[in-house]
Parts: C-alpha cells; structure tokens; sequence
C-alpha cells in the first residue's frame, strides 16, 4: 500500500543513499582522528600538567562522534528501506492499473 508518491519515495532514496555514505565516512574519519574534524569533538578541558587526562577526552569525544554518526546511518538506512518499499508499491501499483 502505497503512502507516498513515486517522485517522494525516489527522492528519499537518494537522500538516503547520500546520507549513509556521508555518515559512514565521517564515522570513519572520526574513529581515527582526523584532526579537520576536531573544532566538533566535546568540549575537552585542559588542566596544568594533565596533558595525558586531556588527550583521552579528547580520544573518548572523538569515539563518541564517531559512534553517533554510525548510528545516524544506520538510521537512514532504515529510511532507505521503507522509501524503497515505497518505490517498489508505487510501480506495482501503477503497473497493474
């Protein structure tokens, strides 16, 4: 049962594809620590002497991120199959009318 237009559904298609791939990837990025992404990491205090303390914070802040946007893809992987569903009831519909 179609809820959803074929032009709807195509487009969260795509929208769903290119958020899965940008997820995964900053994902990745993130896990290993890219330092482009560092300005979106958690605020990490820094105290006198503790560089240690800091650096794992700033680890931990970036695993974090990592692990959110692999759950994010993971959602639109989730809204790429109902807008597949969707594509696949609209073109049976409009075949068998």
């Amino acid at each position: 049962m179609p809820v959803c237009g074929p032009k709807l559904s195509l487009c969260g298609l795509i929208i769903s594809v290119w958020g899965i791939v940008q997820l995964a990837l900053m994902g990745v990025f993130y896990y290993i620590g890219a330092v482009a992404l560092a300005e979106d990491i958690p605020e990490a205090e820094y105290h006198e002497g503790k560089l240690q303390e800091f650096y794992a914070e700033v680890d931990k802040g970036f695993k974090q991120n990592a692990y959110n946007c692999w759950i994010a893809a993971l959602l639109y992987l989730i809204t790429l199959a109902i807008s597949a569903h969707q594509f696949w009831a609209n073109n049976r519909s409009s075949l068998s009318v």
